[in-house]
């Protein structure tokens, strides 16, 4: 669980600085000096004539520096997003694996929820850190200690 919250911490810092760098870079290599040159064009035209009313421009309106603060922190939640929505389809996908191999009728006994939770703790550690195994794991222990149903749906509940 550590190495899959270091992991995602990790993601996070690095997908902050790469937003930062590439918005940083865009708004130095494009958007402040066509800004500039708008600003210095329109500022020689209301010389010329005054009645001049200049239009707005896209690159004006965001050349300041909350502009570019909003967009790397727009960037870097898409990022975020993405990362979970990535993880979510691989809970889904593990929802339709069969972790437990019982067939249909079948009484799962105390006694035999260790051969079970084997199953699951032979899973890649990486789908074994998704939360149905993590559960399923627990309430097998839970059950196998207890041997109290009622006390397995507390584990499934929390």
């Amino acid at each position: 669980m550590n190495r899959s919250f270091s992991s995602e911490f990790l993601y996070q810092v690095f997908a902050l600085i790469i937003a930062v760098i590439v918005v940083h870079a865009v708004y130095v290599t494009l958007i402040r000096p066509q800004a500039t040159a708008i600003m210095a064009e329109q500022a020689m035209l209301i010389e010329q004539d005054e009645t001049y009313t200049p239009e707005r421009s896209l690159y004006v309106l965001i050349r300041d520096f909350e502009q570019e603060a909003c967009f790397v922190l727009m960037f870097w939640a898409f990022s975020i997003m993405g990362f979970k929505a990535f993880r979510a389809v691989g809970e889904r996908k593990l929802l339709q694996e069969e972790l437990v191999p019982v067939p249909e009728g079948v009484r799962i006994l105390p006694e035999d929820t260790r051969e079970y939770a084997r199953n699951i703790q032979s899973l890649p550690d990486q789908l074994r850190g998704m939360l149905l195994p993590r559960v399923m794991l627990s309430s097998l222990e839970r059950f196998g200690a207890t041997r109290n149903v009622p006390d397995v749906s507390s584990v499934a509940m929390t």
